[in-house]
């Protein structure tokens, strides 16, 4: 395993951060350029997009062809991590959920209509995109078995009906994908189509109220009432639909702990620019052993995720499918910055729980990344599921050809 960059990696990188602090960092800033969601404002948003997009650092997730910089995951997790120093750094790159992993996924799988149709939009920042997957009880969250949202054919055309929640970014979506059961098969049993947000026959029941900050669009629950869908509009094959889930979530779980990544760094950041100026009792706060201890600690699980990372973007671009890396870096990156945001608002103390900086942004966010693309718990099991399989080879090294 080498996880040595390219010079040309390294300068976009360079490039990335140079545009985080002097762009993006200055309109964080700002309150006043935020929305009601505590996201950045739509006019912020689309200067700044112009500008990333002027500078070539726009898309860099996908193939030139497609209109991206064609880095491998390798150079996403450097990038990305960069990018997420502030909280409104993926956006503006067009690197962030649910439009990322949409990107992805239809770059992969989908036709060259549907590319036409449904991705150039969303590459070229024109629309949003939401994938409609989780349902309400007794529907399928973590287990696709469970989904009742149903899809019947008739003609050229399927028919849904069903009904779906905590789909992100679906008010100010254009571009659907939603999986559906086109059977009771087990395995051939789900497929995923492409839609429109003017099609009619489904709704926006309500956007969900939830505890952090939002994404563009909110978390919503939608209701499939009759929704038509022309056959052509399947993304991939008919029956193929976990094979987009696979295809679409592994790497987005993967990059949702590459960003996660850039935040834990901003809770040290700001936390250790408190500790160096602030002094009670005769002492700097950073010449106390209590605030060594536990920047340092929040230093080595930053550095053990970034390399669960690598390992996991190492796998991926060599081919592989990195499920148990990918499931170790999503636990162990998602509970770091939960305790980087908390640690980080202890060292500033009031300062921190105000909204004097961002901390408390990142802590309300931080507590849906144990929860979403498969919570702790689940994520555990499958490994568990691993270890039964592999044994002792769960630690196994690749071993270079004789």
């Amino acid at each position: 395993m080498d996880f040595t960059i390219s010079p040309d990696v390294e300068a976009l990188c360079a490039r990335i951060a140079t545009f985080v602090e002097t762009r993006i960092l200055p309109v964080e800033a700002d309150r006043a350029t935020w929305d009601g969601h505590g996201n950045i404002g739509d006019t912020a948003l689309v200067e700044l997009r112009a500008q990333a997009k002027a500078e070539g650092l726009w898309c860099l997730q996908l193939k030139p062809e497609t209109g991206g910089g064609g880095l491998g995951k390798i150079g996403m997790a450097v990038c990305y991590e960069e990018m997420n120093r502030s909280i409104f750094g993926p956006v503006v790159f067009n690197s962030a959920a649910p439009d990322d992993g949409n990107m992805m996924v239809l770059e992969a799988l989908g036709t060259g209509a549907q590319k036409a149709e449904f991705l150039a939009p969303i590459v070229s920042g024109a629309v949003r995109s939401a994938f409609a997957m989780t349902e309400p009880h007794p529907g399928g969250g973590s287990d696709p078995g469970m989904m009742r949202t149903r899809a019947v054919r008739d003609g050229d055309d399927w028919v849904v009906t069903g009904r779906k929640w905590f789909i992100t970014g679906a008010e100010g979506a254009e571009v659907f994908m939603v999986l559906a059961r086109t059977s009771d098969d087990a395995r051939r049993g789900h497929t995923c189509f492409l839609f429109h947000r003017d099609d009619p026959g489904w709704r926006i029941e309500r956007r969900i109220p939830i505890m952090g900050p939002e994404e563009h669009g909110g978390h919503c629950e939608i209701v499939f009432d009759g929704l038509r869908i022309p056959h052509r509009n399947i993304l991939l094959e008919e029956g193929r639909g976990l094979k987009v889930v696979q295809t679409r979530l592994g790497p987005a779980r993967l990059t949702h702990c590459m960003r996660w990544l850039g935040l834990a760094k901003r809770c040290v950041e700001i936390a250790t620019e408190y500790a160096n100026t602030r002094e009670g009792f005769g002492t700097r706060l950073a010449d106390r052993e209590s605030i060594q201890l536990m920047i340092g600690d929040l230093a080595m699980r930053i550095e053990i995720g970034r390399l669960l990372v690598m390992k996991a973007a190492w796998e991926i671009d060599r081919g592989g499918f990195a499920q148990k890396e990918v499931s170790m870096a999503k636990i162990h990156v998602a509970n770091l910055l939960h305790a980087a945001a908390d640690t980080a608002i202890q060292v500033n103390g009031a300062r921190g729980y105000s909204q004097d900086t961002v901390l408390e942004w990142i802590y309300r966010y931080a507590r849906q990344a144990r929860l979403v693309d498969g919570a702790d718990e689940v994520h555990k099991m499958l490994l568990n599921r691993h270890l039964g399989q592999l044994g002792r080879d769960f630690w196994s090294w690749d071993a270079a050809d004789a």
